[in-house]
């Protein structure tokens, strides 16, 4: 356990950081899903909205910029089918 205030606000900058990149995860896992079962129709958008999401999240360092790529990219071929 750490003993300076130092690491134990670090620690508790930690625990906050990691609740709020989890929310950020589901809601960039439920606009995927959302994309995936989209009507015909609203696919162009549901794409796009799912795009702005996954770069929001590279931007903000929640997920790796390449990671936000090869998720884009599996998505889009994915929405091709």
């Amino acid at each position: 356990m750490a003993h300076s205030r130092s690491a134990k606000k670090r620690i508790r900058q930690n625990v906050v950081r990691k609740l709020r990149n989890r929310g950020y995860k589901r809601h960039l896992k439920k606009k995927i899903t959302a994309a995936l079962s989209a009507v015909p129709d609203e696919k162009a958008t549901a794409l796009s909205e799912t795009y702005s999401a996954i770069d929001r999240a590279a931007k903000k360092r929640i997920i790796h910029k390449n990671t936000a790529a090869r998720k884009k990219a599996r998505l889009a071929k994915k929405m091709a089918v």
